[in-house]
């Protein structure tokens, strides 16, 4: 059976893991990694690292799972993308950080998505393109959010009512048929912008709904599994968004915080006030006084420093905030977690909100952050959009993803690193965030992307 631990167990990703493991998980033997973690656990060892060595077979299995392409395969992708891709372009790209990669059995492997990746962060490379549509959905979502942002300041916000199908479904070589498995699928908390919800359908009765305000809410449902069988829920929501106008003259340097304190708190093992983070940080805002003018050098260092990236599985990086902060990429998640760190050290209440992206376009999932301002009070802050915008060389809507948000979100986390309530009882898939649904059998959790599949549909969006 899989090692039952709670989501708070997340925390001993603090501990180190012994050197000898960590050469074999680098080279990418995760089979004998795996062996060498077993015949610790065999000893008498301090507690802490028990934990750490029981996460850390759990990540063994879970890293190499993405990187499919071996060098002359990658090649092989890029080429097939682009006009004139060489084997040595592919090497700088690998050297610039723009193409990730492991070690699996001591040979270099790329992600899945590496191509994808390169295409949404380098414009230069369109041009190229073989299938010149592949730009296309980029080129209108950006129309798309530059009319938004002129109508969210020209009206003073906006709201949409949407209708969203999600899903989930056991692959056929991982059916159980017969034996108990249990879902969760998310759905939006109502708070904040979120107004109206109502769970039109589902696939079958759930055994239980998270209140309404619960930080990581689900729909949970527990059956005896049936071939081919889909768990699924549709539901409808609308969304209120607000613009805020900011002035600086309007804030005062000592903020009333009040019963703010748990968002100028760690949160281990990811929100880490670390050595270099404070440094950093205070490198960043300069002995700036006012809360405003301290959360925008944030916003403008990460948005102007860091290059977006698609990354492993969160709970595969011990540090995430870190991690950007010394490598310089990373996607969504990462962006709103440095921003919180790098606030929270400047003693600037932050704290996660995150979901899901949906548009007429398309639909995706998404983190964000929010930061507390008085007399204005809880914020938004997308340091990913604002980097993207940076990027674009679109001034208004760089400026506008700092202190504000699009009204095209679906909220179904207000607070990172949440348990599920009914709690999963074993590993869950992605610790801090939940954004697609989670499953597992009476003596194990599933693997999403492997086990099972997710899907997500906007079945209608109207604005109102």
């Amino acid at each position: 059976m899989e090692h039952r631990f709670k989501n708070s167990d997340w925390k001993y990703l603090t501990v180190g893991l012994p050197e000898d493991i960590e050469k074999l998980k680098w080279y990418g033997d995760f089979e004998r990694a795996e062996r060498v973690i077993n015949m610790r656990l065999e000893k008498d060892i301090p507690e802490p690292l028990r934990r750490r060595l029981e996460l850390e077979k759990w990540v063994l299995r879970r890293l190499p799972l993405k990187y499919v392409y071996d060098k002359e395969q990658a090649l092989k992708a890029l080429q097939a993308t682009l006009t004139g891709a060489t084997k040595e372009e592919l090497e700088r790209l690998e050297d610039e950080g723009a193409v990730d990669w492991i070690f699996v059995n001591g040979k270099v492997h790329y992600r899945d998505n590496f191509v994808e990746n390169l295409l949404k962060t380098r414009k230069e490379l369109w041009d190229r393109l073989k299938d010149p549509s592949m730009a296309n959905e980029r080129i209108e979502a950006g129309k798309l959010l530059d009319k938004t942002v002129l109508a969210m300041k020209e009206k003073g916000g906006l709201a949409y009512r949407m209708q969203i199908r999600a899903s989930v479904k056991v692959e056929k070589e991982a059916e159980r048929v017969g034996e108990f498995i249990r879902i969760h699928l998310p759905i939006p908390v109502e708070t904040g912008q979120v107004k109206n919800f109502k769970l039109l359908k589902t696939s079958m009765e759930p055994v239980f709904i998270a209140p309404a305000d619960y930080p990581q809410r689900t729909v949970c449902m527990e059956t005896k599994l049936e071939p081919d069988q889909e768990f699924w829920i549709e539901y409808e929501f609308e969304n209120h968004t607000e613009y805020s106008r900011l002035k600086q003259e309007d804030v005062k340097e000592n903020q009333a915080l009040n019963d703010l304190a748990p968002y100028l708190e760690e949160t281990l093992p990811q929100i880490r006030f670390t050595p270099y983070m404070r440094e950093l940080t205070g490198q960043v805002v300069m002995g700036e006084k006012n809360p405003l003018i301290k959360a925008r050098k944030i916003y403008d260092y990460i948005t102007t420093h860091v290059m977006y990236s698609f990354v492993r599985q969160y709970s595969t990086i011990a540090n995430l905030p870190e991690f950007m902060a010394t490598s310089l990429k990373g996607d969504c998640g990462i962006y709103a977690l440095l921003f919180i760190t790098m606030c929270r050290i400047a003693k600037i209440p932050a704290k996660w909100q995150a979901g899901l992206y949906a548009t007429p376009l398309t639909i995706g999932c998404h983190d964000w952050a929010q930061f507390y301002i008085d007399p204005y009070g809880w914020l938004y802050a997308d340091c990913s959009f604002g980097g993207s915008a940076w990027r674009d060389q679109k001034k208004e809507r760089w400026d506008f993803y700092f202190g504000n948000l699009d009204p095209f979100r679906v909220p179904m986390c207000s607070e990172f690193q949440y348990d599920f309530w009914p709690a999963k009882d074993f590993y869950r898939e992605d610790p801090y965030d939940n954004q697609v649904g989670e499953a597992e059998y009476r003596d194990r959790g599933l693997i999403n992307g492997l086990e099972y599949q997710t899907d997500k549909q906007v079945l209608a969006i109207q604005a109102l």
